[in-house]
């Protein structure tokens, strides 16, 4: 199976409309058709239902979907990470969530750079939840990233995992309080990860996020480092002893036999045993 096939089906599978997923191939929506009908002949299933106003996914067609954005962005991935490893001074590209690292990536960093296989790296920093698809797309080398996420094509391995805290506005009036649960925010432990990613999209990062706790706005569950490496006016940090912990892990492309990624894994997991030895101690 070629690739331009499964791009041609992938936009009218994201699109359901023949005519905008022309558009957005640059190609006219007759030679579309015929190149979505050609496929499902080669491939013996019906991919797509079609009626006079809509277009739906059969379940075969919902299989490919999933299957076909793996290998499309497979082959995208060998060709990104080729361009690199070709070029005149090779770097590794370590994508994080800007605040996202649990104060790790200095560390980190440092620790890598004493590695025989180390090489200068580039730190991507991206939005909440970007990381693995900037791996899979071949975009990033590693990742710092916090749990749960899609792991489709990725490995990780664990890093620290901390307590949260709630993050309050100073006037919140469970503000008076050391300490809370997660039923005095109206939660339970299984909607926590929901919470979190709802919390998020309010805000684009963290300062914008801690700017409308300041003005009444949400009550995000953080990192408890964010409250000792982020004091703002205005805001208070409780401690949530009944949420589950914040997980920071380091991920990877399953199919990467980098031994310069490999050995910033190694870094990471060092560091990582160094910061929890010290928090035992």
């Amino acid at each position: 199976m070629e690739s331009r096939p499964l791009r041609y089906f992938v936009a009218v599978a994201e699109e359901l409309n023949f005519t905008r997923a022309a558009e957005r191939l640059g190609i006219s929506p007759p030679p579309l058709s015929r190149a979505i009908r050609q496929l499902e002949t080669e491939m013996g299933v019906a991919l797509f239902e079609r009626t006079t106003h809509t277009v739906a996914l059969t379940p075969a067609g919902t299989v490919l979907l999933a299957e076909a954005r793996i290998a499309l962005d497979a082959l995208q991935a060998a060709e990104r990470r080729s361009q690199r490893a070709a070029a005149v001074e090779p770097k590794l590209i370590l994508a994080v969530k800007a605040d996202g690292d649990a104060g790790l990536l200095e560390p980190i960093l440092a620790r890598f750079a004493s590695e025989p296989a180390a090489l200068p790296v580039a730190v991507r920093l991206c939005g909440w939840s970007e990381q693995p698809r900037l791996l899979r797309q071949g975009e990033a080398d590693a990742a710092l990233v916090h749990e749960p996420f899609d792991r489709t094509g990725l490995d990780s391995e664990r890093l620290i995992a901390e307590p949260r805290v709630a993050a309050l506005a100073a006037a919140h009036p469970l503000a008076a309080r050391d300490r809370l649960a997660l039923v005095d925010l109206g939660l339970r432990p299984d909607g926590v990860h929901q919470y979190i990613e709802k919390s998020r999209s309010e805000g684009r990062d963290l300062a914008q996020l801690l700017t409308l706790v300041a003005l009444g706005g949400p009550t995000p569950l953080l990192p408890a480092s964010v409250a000792s490496r982020y004091p703002r006016p205005g805001v208070v940090y409780r401690a949530i002893p009944d949420a589950p912990p914040s997980v920071l892990v380091i991920a990877w492309p399953q199919q990467s036999r980098s031994t310069a990624t490999a050995a910033l894994i190694r870094a990471a997991a060092s560091v990582a045993d160094t910061v929890r030895g010290r928090h035992v101690a």
